[in-house]
C-alpha cells in the first residue's frame, strides 16, 4: 500500500482517538458528579446512558489504535466501519437526550457523525450516516411525549444534513482522488528513477540496490554485450536498433529464474545478477540466453538478428567482494569471449 495513504489513514485514527478521549474524559467527569449541581443530580435513565457511551467509546479507541498501528492490515475496513458506527450512535444518543429531553437544539451536532462518515468512507460512507441519524431523530423525536422541536425544525436539519453528506462526500472522494493520482505520479517518477526508459529493465543504480540486498550470500554475475547491434544502428536506423533492444531486454527477463534479476547499464551492455548460483549454473543460464538472443527478431517485416558475448563472475556465501569486484570480472571474461568469437 502506498505510503501516502497509510499516513492518511494513521491521521484520522489518531485524530479520531484523541476526540473520542476527550468525550470519555468530559463524560466521565459529568457522571462523577465533578460539574456541580447539574451533574450531580443525574437521573438513571441519562447514567445508564452516559456508561453506555463511555463503554461505545473505549471500544471505538481500541479499534482506533488496532488501526493506527496496522493501517495496512486486512480488517482495517471493517474496523473503520465498526467505529462509524460506534460515533453515529454516541452522537444520536447526545442529540436525542439534549433534544428531547434538556429542551435544547442539540440536532446539529449530527453533522459530526455525517462528516466522520465521509472521512472514512467518502460520500457513499456520508449519505449512509445521514440516512441512519435523519431517521433515527425523526423516530426518537417521535417516540418523546414532549420533545422540544420548532415548527420547520425537524424538515431543516435533514435538509441541512443532506446537504452537509454530499458536499463532505464529494469533497472526500475528490481528495482520494487527488491521492491516487499523486501516488501514481510518485510510481511513475520511481519507475524511471530506476528504470530504463527504453528497455524498462533495471537500470544501474535499482541493481546497486538489488545487489546490496545479496550482501553475504552467494552470487553469479553475467555481463552481456550484444555483436552486431552497431551494424543494425549502422544499416537499419537507431529507431529499429531500439526496438532491437527492447525485445532483447523482453528475452532476458522471461529467460531467468525466479529472483534473478536482469538491467540494461548502458548502450548494448546488459547484466544479470543471479543469487544463490554457482559457475554452473550460471553457465547453464548463460548458454539459454544466447539462444534466445540469437533468434532473429522480425522488425517493420525484415529480420535482425545479433549475437551476444558473455562473461560470467561468481563469488562464493560469505565472500566481501563486492558487485563492482564481480562486474569488473565478468566484464573482462566477456571482452575474452568477444575476442574468441572474432577468431
Amino acid at each position: 500500500m502506498e505510503p501516502s495513504v497509510l499516513r492518511k489513514r494513521r491521521t484520522l485514527e489518531a485524530a479520531a482517538f484523541v476526540a473520542r478521549g476527550v468525550g470519555l474524559v468530559c463524560t466521565l467527569i459529568f457522571v462523577l458528579g465533578a460539574l456541580g449541581p447539574a451533574s450531580q443530580h443525574v437521573p438513571p435513565t441519562l447514567r445508564t446512558s452516559c456508561i453506555l457511551g463511555l463503554f461505545l467509546m473505549a471500544c471505538g479507541n481500541v479499534l482506533a489504535a488496532i488501526n493506527y498501528r496496522r493501517p495496512d492490515g486486512p480488517r482495517y475496513s471493517t474496523y473503520s466501519v465498526i467505529q462509524v458506527g460506534v460515533d453515529t450512535s454516541t452522537v444520536m444518543g447526545i442529540v436525542v437526550w439534549a433534544q428531547g429531553y434538556n429542551e435544547q437544539t442539540a440536532w446539529p451536532l449530527l453533522i459530526i457523525a455525517i462528516v466522520v462518515g465521509a472521512y472514512r468512507h467518502r460520500l457513499a460512507g456520508s449519505l449512509v450516516v445521514w440516512a441512519v441519524t435523519s431517521a433515527g431523530f425523526a423516530a426518537s423525536m417521535g417516540l418523546i411525549p414532549q420533545p422540544s422541536l420548532r415548527h420547520g425544525e425537524l424538515p431543516t436539519a435533514v435538509i441541512i444534513g443532506l446537504i452537509v453528506a454530499v458536499l463532505s462526500g464529494i469533497q472526500g472522494e475528490a481528495f482520494a482522488r487527488q491521492v491516487k493520482e499523486l501516488d501514481l505520479a510518485r510510481q511513475a517518477m520511481q519507475h524511471q528513477a530506476h528504470h530504463d526508459h527504453l528497455t524498462g529493465l533495471p537500470n544501474r543504480d535499482q541493481v546497486d540496490q538489488y545487489a546490496e540486498t545479496q550482501r553475504g550470500r552467494s552470487l553469479a554475475v553475467l555481463v552481456l554485450d550484444l555483436n552486431g547491434f552497431k551494424e543494425v544502428n549502422d544499416t537499419r536506423g537507431h529507431a529499429v536498433g531500439d526496438r532491437l533492444l527492447q525485445e532483447i531486454g523482453h528475452r532476458l527477463s522471461g529467460g531467468l529464474r525466479e529472483g534473478d534479476l536482469a538491467g540494461r547499464i548502458g548502450g548494448d551492455e546488459f547484466i544479470v545478477l543471479m543469487p544463490g548460483a554457482d559457475e554452473h549454473t550460471a553457465g547453464e543460464l548463460a548458454a539459454r540466453l544466447r539462444e534466445e538472443i540469437r533468434r532473429p527478431v522480425e522488425i517493420d517485416g525484415a529480420p535482425v538478428a545479433v549475437g551476444t558475448s558473455i562473461g560470467i563472475a561468481c563469488r562464493p556465501a560469505g565472500s566481501a567482494r563486492s558487485l563492482d569486484d564481480l562486474t569488473r570480472e565478468a566484464d573482462t571474461a566477456m571482452y575474452e569471449d568477444k575476442a574468441y568469437a572474432r577468431r
